[in-house]
């Protein structure tokens, strides 16, 4: 079985994925604000609740499409590079990322 080496994502591509992750984080935003007129209009609880759950749920999605791009190109960069130096501190990064998530 041979090894395939991946290779970078085309400009496109990642042109494409930066402006989902904004489009996603401006609804986001929307969201918030929308959140901020219910408190000022003193809406009920359970409705600002969960809307406050979607927003949460919306950025999670956001940072798992991030992680997942960082692992399928910063990492696997750091891999096929083959700079043990850079491959540590890629996995520090992630190690550290993932133990202050833990918290």
């Amino acid at each position: 079985m041979g090894s395939v080496t991946p290779t970078p994502a085309s400009p496109p591509d990642s042109q494409r994925r930066r402006a989902a992750l904004l489009n996603r984080l401006s609804r986001v935003e929307g969201q918030v604000r929308g959140i901020a007129r219910m408190i000022e209009d003193e809406r009920y609880c359970i409705d600002v609740l969960t809307q406050l759950q979607a927003v949460r749920a919306a950025l999670a999605r956001v940072e798992s499409e991030m992680l997942n791009d960082h692992l399928h190109h910063c990492i696997e960069g750091a891999i096929v590079g083959g700079d043990a130096d850079d491959q540590r501190r890629k996995a520090a990064e992630l190690i550290e990322l993932l133990r202050r998530a833990a918290k």
